[in-house]
This record gives structure tokens, C-alpha cells and sequence, in this order.
């Protein structure tokens, strides 16, 4: 039996006539009828490209010249940003990029809702676009035809890591030090055994877990707590699964003690989490956010408020802060247990946190059988679907819908107007700069009966 033959690639790169764009950010052209998707090109422009991949319907290629530049590139502010596969949209103004997000949320909301919100309301924009993250998960490689490690995020389209020193939409607590991790993991005698980096960051703290796949020498323990001490990071180590994850640097009077934090200046709240709990990564736009929905909502004293998907309580405690009696569930128990800590820790007392499965019918639950005036909802990307099924059992006049995806949102947006809610306003924040995620908020509204 003969293998199929790998197709061969031009060698020479192609013009491209760029027509518009895909959701992931790639140009899109075509050529004698096939589609071409063009990574670093812009709507309006002619480049040059190079083939990377060729498919019987589609081709994928990567700028190699631009010669005719639309007004709306700019020159990356990363030297990374042609390779590294942690943004796609650095050459896009901040201004393309925001109406390239609102762009794709009205093309999800028109193609799987069939719906359009009664008013588009203004992003939430990032202050900086740079030093803005302060969560993710870098990679680790021993090269050893090189002799050096490589640290960071993966190349566009590959498995391999791209070769960076810095990154700047890293918070500069640890962008700033790419180089120096590398060099120390090359000194360590594990320097091929560290499989990622896992970084957080708090208002007043900066954290590198690293995980380590053997344990590690007395040697290079004291390298890494050397690091820490020389950079002002606090160092964890995860030898196995994520509850193994413990500090190093500065030992550790326990688990409580390992805890992170930020401020929500407005409501006077101070959130503790652990480094590998899911928080935000964009502390400004979290606090826009996070204003925006206690607005929407209009808590008001005396009033019965659901929190869905309620993590540490980053939305919780804020419209507890509002009035009401305010309950927060969450499938992670861990999750629930931050919850509590955070509530105490805060002083409040007219909230509850509680865990259940939040893919079927909870309506059941003791915690629900009184009902809701107002709902909050944040779910992970998959979307919420089955929940908005039984959304209209609790009565609730308002419901405020927190995404980090435009087509899970837009499908479950029809759902709740199939049940009666009226989609009154949304809108995109930007929550990832220079990157084609879409984060965004949407008001539904029952009308009085």
C-alpha cells in the first residue's frame, strides 16, 4: 500500500488581495476559487504570503510583506508578535481591534440567535494595552541541539515554543523576567524536567509555580528560592496534580497563608485567591466590568439576588455590597470554600455560597425554592444552555449575562427569549488586548406581568 504523498508548497510567496477577516483574525483572500487564510494581513491590504498549509478547500499562509498597508496597521509594540502565538492582533490599531470584537458579536448574535440587542452599548476598554495580564500558563522546552531552554508561549499554528526573552503583555512583574527564567532553568540539574511555568499576580504579589516532573536536588531548590528572593517572587512548586501545588519561597505557615490578593476599591472589598484559582486576568477591565454589572443589575434592599457560576465571589460580594440577600453557587467545592473565606474576611453577612451541578435542573435545591429578583450568570465557555432552560422558574426581572464566548452567548441568548426576556443591551470588553478573545456583558429584562 503507497503512502499519499505530502503536497508540495510554493516556495515563492504569493500576492494576496485581502478581503475581509476570519473570527480567529486572519485575513481572508481567493485565489482561482479556493479561500486563502493569511496570518498578518488586514482587510484592504496586498501582501506577499507564504504557504504554510494547503488544503483541497483552503489554503493557510503568513505574511511575508505588506505593499499596500491598510489604515488601520500599526507596527506590533512586541518583536515577538510575526511568530508568537500568545496575541494575533498587534498589528491591528486598538481601535480595529475593538470594532473587529463588536464585529464578531453581532455576526454570532445574528447567525445563532437570530436576535439583536435593543442598544449596543460602548466597550470597556483597557488604560494599557501592555502589562495588562496577570494569569497564564508558560511553556517549557529544553532545546538541546541548543543547549538552552526556551520559555513561553507557542508559535502561531505549532507545538513548538517561540524563542522570546520578554513579553510585554505580561504583567511586568513577570514579563520583564523571561530571560532571567530561562537562564536559571538552565542552570538547575532538572533543566529538562520542568514541564511550565504557571504565573498570578495580586495587587502586591507576583507568583511562578513551577512544575517540577522529578523531585528536586537540595541544589536546585535553593536556585529557586534564590530567584524568587533576587526578583521579589513568591516560588511554588507542583510535583504532581494541582493539590500539590505548595510554596517554597517564603516558606509557608500553611495553606491559608498562601493567598494572593486584589482590591475592589469601589465597594471597599479585598479578594483573596489562591494561584492556581481562576481569577481575571485584566484587573482594570474586571473592575469595569464588575461596576457595570452591579449598575445593570439595580440591587435593591430587600431583593433576592442569584450569582451563577460565582468562582471566589468577584461579582458576589460587590452586589452583597449593594443590599439584598445575595447567594453564590459554584460546581468547584473549592471555589465555594474561597467564596466563604472571602465573605468573612469582608465582614458580610448577607451572602451564601453553596456548590451543586450547574448542568442540569437545580431549581430543586433548598437555596432556590424562594426565588430571585435580579440573576448574575458567568459561565465557562461552553456556554450555559441547559441552565437558561430553567432560568424562568425563579421569577427574576433581570438577568445579567458575563461571556468569554460570542457564539455560546448568542446561542443561549435565544433560549432566553424563546422564555420570555427581552435582550435589552450588550456589549464586548476587552478583556485580552492583541487577541481575538471576546469577552462580553449582556442585560435580558422580563417585562412586568
Amino acid at each position: 500500500m503507497s503512502r499519499r504523498r505530502r503536497k508540495v508548497l510554493p516556495k515563492e510567496p504569493v500576492r494576496c488581495e485581502i478581503e475581509t477577516l476570519s473570527h480567529d483574525g486572519r485575513g481572508i483572500a481567493r485565489q482561482d476559487g479556493k479561500t486563502q487564510f493569511v496570518d498578518g494581513a488586514l482587510p484592504g491590504e496586498t501582501v506577499m504570503a507564504k504557504v504554510v498549509s494547503s488544503r483541497s478547500k483552503f489554503d493557510e499562509l503568513r505574511t511575508e510583506e505588506v505593499l499596500e498597508a491598510a489604515p488601520d496597521r500599526q507596527t506590533p509594540p512586541c518583536e515577538f508578535a510575526d511568530l508568537c502565538g500568545g496575541c494575533s492582533l498587534q498589528h491591528m490599531s486598538g481601535d480595529a481591534q475593538i470594532a473587529f470584537k463588536e464585529n464578531t458579536l453581532r455576526e454570532h448574535f445574528a447567525h445563532f440567535g437570530g436576535i439583536e440587542p435593543e442598544e449596543w452599548i460602548e466597550p470597556l476598554r483597557s488604560e494599557e494595552s501592555l502589562g495588562y495580564r496577570r494569569k497564564a500558563r508558560l511553556g517549557v522546552r529544553y532545546v538541546k541541539a541548543r543547549e538552552s531552554v526556551l520559555v513561553g508561549f507557542r508559535e502561531k499554528r505549532n507545538s513548538f515554543l517561540t524563542d522570546i526573552d520578554r513579553c510585554v503583555v505580561l504583567d511586568p512583574r513577570i514579563g520583564d523576567r523571561i530571560l532571567p527564567l530561562r537562564n536559571m532553568l538552565h542552570d538547575l540539574d532538572a533543566y529538562s524536567r520542568i514541564a511550565q511555568v504557571e504565573v498570578a499576580c495580586g495587587d502586591d504579589v507576583a507568583v511562578m509555580v513551577f512544575r517540577n516532573m522529578d523531585d528536586l536536588s537540595t541544589g536546585d531548590r535553593e536556585k529557586l528560592i534564590a530567584f524568587g528572593q533576587a526578583h521579589d517572587l513568591h516560588i511554588y512548586l507542583q510535583p504532581k496534580g494541582p493539590d500539590t501545588v505548595h510554596r517554597i519561597w517564603p516558606e509557608s505557615s500553611g495553606r491559608d497563608d498562601e493567598r494572593l490578593s486584589y482590591r475592589l476599591e469601589e465597594f471597599d472589598l479585598t479578594m483573596k485567591f489562591h494561584p492556581m484559582d481562576f481569577t481575571q486576568v485584566n484587573a482594570g477591565i474586571n473592575r469595569a466590568m464588575v461596576h457595570r454589572a452591579v449598575e445593570w443589575l439595580d440591587i435593591q434592599p430587600g431583593e433576592r439576588v442569584l450569582d451563577l457560576f460565582c468562582g471566589l465571589g468577584n461579582f458576589t460580594l460587590p452586589l452583597a455590597r449593594s443590599g439584598g440577600q445575595v447567594v453564590g453557587v459554584e460546581g468547584d467545592e473549592t471555589m465555594v470554600v474561597r467564596g466563604r473565606e472571602n465573605a468573612e474576611l469582608n465582614g458580610l453577612n448577607n451572602v451564601a455560597f453553596h456548590g451543586a451541578d450547574l448542568h442540569g435542573d437545580f431549581t430543586g435545591q433548598s437555596w432556590a425554592k424562594e426565588g430571585f429578583d435580579k440573576i448574575l450568570i458567568d459561565p465557562p465557555r461552553s456556554g450555559a444552555e441547559e441552565i437558561c432552560k430553567y432560568l424562568t422558574a425563579f421569577g427574576a426581572r433581570k438577568i445579567v449575562y458575563v461571556s468569554c464566548n460570542p457564539a455560546t452567548l448568542a446561542r443561549d441568548a435565544g433560549v432566553m427569549v424563546r422564555n420570555g426576556y427581552r435582550l435589552v443591551r450588550a456589549g464586548v470588553m476587552d478583556m485580552f488586548p492583541h487577541t481575538t478573545h471576546v469577552e462580553s456583558i449582556a442585560l435580558f429584562e422580563r417585562d412586568s406581568d
